[in-house]
């Protein structure tokens, strides 16, 4: 009996460190949560006016310029698929939401007679990719707990090499949007070609101020933009900004949204670890409940032998 207090105190010693370091893990994430925030809050008016001036740029425009950033391929053949997640784990579903969204997409494109071709910004869905037997084009690490506007600018370059080269004939992207510390959506966007890309879609929230503007009104409000010089060669410089942008933006998304994931998981593992120590210390007091009586029944099993 004093052996098997002896492992359920071990046990609960055990429960005790680890739950130390999940706490350690949640205060640390709840930090970079706060930081990655606020980076977000920066970042998203001016993604939010590039967005805007390259939806205008091509709506001034009409016909998009005949360059190769901006041809649409007659045919999508081969369809890249950009997955962003993270380096590490230990952040719940985080890494394996992406991972099982861009798979349903690919599989989604086979089924239609093209080919997916896969891109991964983050150990874990680079390691995830392989281990499911899939070719990864390009992966991209290191970076994820911090993202720099240069680590985006590479990723967008290799995307638009790959487009203009013909290697993708379009150009999508996945990540866990950041809403809040304990909910992250997963978003899936077009890039490229911009035709087709989310860019042109409005956005929920966006221009609100127009809405009750009659076609007149808001036809007049568009004829005040004057380009100059024309939107055509406004649009060519914009389009490799708005690519480096809308990544860099997910970059930032995803980072806070796994800071968040990452948080939660540890609180919930940290409140876990409290219910185990209290069955395990319950179950200890009763096997030393059980060795007190054992031993009460053996004296007074020997007292009445004396006698």
């Amino acid at each position: 009996m004093a052996t098997s207090q002896r492992d359920v105190r071990n046990r609960i010693d055990s429960v005790k460190n680890i739950q130390k370091i999940t706490r350690a893990m949640e205060m640390v994430a709840a930090a970079r949560l706060r930081r990655a925030e606020q980076r977000i809050e920066h970042l998203r008016p001016y993604a939010g006016a590039i967005r805007r001036m390259t939806r205008q740029a091509a709506e001034a425009a009409g016909n998009l310029p005949r360059l190769p950033i901006l041809a649409e391929h007659e045919q999508v053949r081969n369809a890249g698929l950009l997955l962003v997640a993270g380096d590490r784990g230990l952040a719940g579903a985080f890494n394996s939401n992406i991972v099982r969204r861009g798979v349903a997409v690919g599989r989604e494109h086979e089924a239609e007679g093209r080919h997916a071709v896969y891109f991964a910004s983050g150990r874990r869905p680079a390691s995830s990719l392989t281990f499911r037997g899939i070719d990864v084009a390009a992966s991209f690490t290191g970076f994820t707990d911090r993202p720099s506007y240069a680590d985006a600018r590479r990723i967008a370059e290799r995307l638009m090499a790959a487009y203009i080269d013909g290697e993708v004939d379009r150009v999508e992207i996945f990540y866990n949007g950041y809403e809040s510390a304990i909910s992250q959506v997963v978003r899936h966007e077009t890039l490229l070609p911009l035709q087709q890309a989310s860019v042109l879609e409005q956005e929920d929230g966006e221009d609100t101020e127009g809405e009750g503007r009659s076609q007149s009104e808001d036809s007049h409000h568009h004829a005040l933009v004057e380009y100059e010089p024309e939107p055509e060669e406004i649009l060519e410089r914009l389009v490799p900004d708005y690519v480096e942008i809308s990544v860099y933006r997910a970059l930032l998304e995803s980072t806070a949204s796994e800071h968040g994931a990452r948080m939660t998981a540890m609180r919930n593992a940290s409140d876990n670890a409290s219910g185990l120590i209290d069955d395990l210390t319950l179950e200890m007091n009763r096997a030393r409940q059980a060795e007190i009586t054992q031993e009460i029944m053996e004296v007074v099993a020997g007292a009445e032998g004396l006698s």
